[in-house]
């Protein structure tokens, strides 16, 4: 292991122990859905633990037990409401300690305190957080227009403890943020005059991937939306079907990719050395990769013609 990596893990702070763990346990239940059907092993709560939506369905029939804590897909849509609203206060404070001097909230202040947000390590990363945060409110905005405006849903579930970890999920991805922030006190710590100086190429190009894996990721949104429409725009049915058109061409589950993608655009905004950052994106690449994973299998057990060069997650190779 590099000498940086084992000091970072041995200065692992509460939230980067968090994003290990579940990056440990989405890598291994991804391991084991990649067994040999022999293999895999047999148990019904496990499975409907790890699926969501279209993957759910199929025979056999799901155990009475397991449709107890059914949760109806559509309510995706809380997540992002719960992310614009907590991230946009997280925002806002962020703004006013950069751009205005104010301190801090307290109870923000202790919470980041104990999530071990860095005291005078070098001022450049006051403004990536800021841009970062931005990337992510406009995300949670984005995917929240879309579940609302532009997705149909069909009669599809998710587990509650899904739904339960969804509601938690853009709160910690906030936290982690803010608590990449050089802090003064209660203040951002920011050298120099004006934040806005320390702008970086990285910066730019974090910026750059971020729109680039956005639009993508809309489009793909609206591929699979437009499957359930007519021509007119009007939703005819709920039935799955084979979407072609963009980076469907290469792989079953573009949108997955495209939220690996925008992960990573905001890893190059901290530039590129942010080891906190780097958990939640490996994070995301392991979870994204296990829901790709399974809806390639749905794919190809569902439909016969199926393309046979599309990968699930990565373009030639997964």
């Amino acid at each position: 292991m590099a000498p940086w990596a084992e000091a970072e893990l041995s200065a692992l702070n509460p939230l980067g122990a968090v994003w290990l763990t579940l990056t440990a346990a989405f890598l291994l239940t991804l391991l084991l859905q990649l067994l040999p059907p022999g293999l895999l092993p047999d148990c019904a709560i496990f499975q409907d633990l790890i699926r969501y939506g279209k993957t759910k369905c199929g025979e056999p029939p799901r155990p009475a037990a397991c449709r107890a804590f059914d949760v109806p897909k559509r309510y995706f849509s809380h997540f992002y409401i719960i992310s614009v609203l907590w991230n946009g206060v997280l925002l806002w404070c962020l703004t006013q300690s950069l751009f205005l001097g104010a301190p801090f909230p307290s109870w923000l202040h202790g919470l980041l305190r104990i999530l071990g947000a860095a005291q005078f390590q070098g001022g450049e990363l006051a403004l990536s957080a800021f841009l970062v945060l931005v990337f992510l409110w406009l995300h949670s905005l984005r995917r929240l227009f879309e579940c609302l405006y532009v997705s149909v849903f069909s009669n599809v579930m998710i587990h509650v403890v899904q739904y339960c970890f969804g509601l938690v999920y853009y709160v910690l991805v906030g936290l982690t943020v803010l608590s990449q922030v050089p802090m003064d006190g209660r203040n951002a710590y920011v050298t120099g005059k004006n934040v806005l100086m320390q702008a970086r190429w990285f910066h730019i190009l974090g910026m750059m991937m971020f729109i680039w894996s956005s639009a993508h990721q809309y489009k793909c949104h609206v591929i699979l939306s437009n499957l359930r429409k007519n021509k007119a725009g009007v939703v005819i049915h709920c039935n799955h079907r084979i979407p072609f058109g963009d980076w469907f061409e290469y792989v079953s589950s573009p949108n997955y990719l495209a939220e690996l993608m925008i992960y990573v655009s905001m890893a190059v905004t901290f530039g590129f050395h942010n080891f906190t950052w780097w958990l939640v994106v490996t994070n995301v690449f392991f979870s994204q990769a296990l829901s790709a994973f399974l809806s390639h299998q749905f794919y190809k057990s569902k439909f016969v013609s199926y393309p046979k060069h599309r990968k699930a997650f990565l373009p030639f190779l997964f």
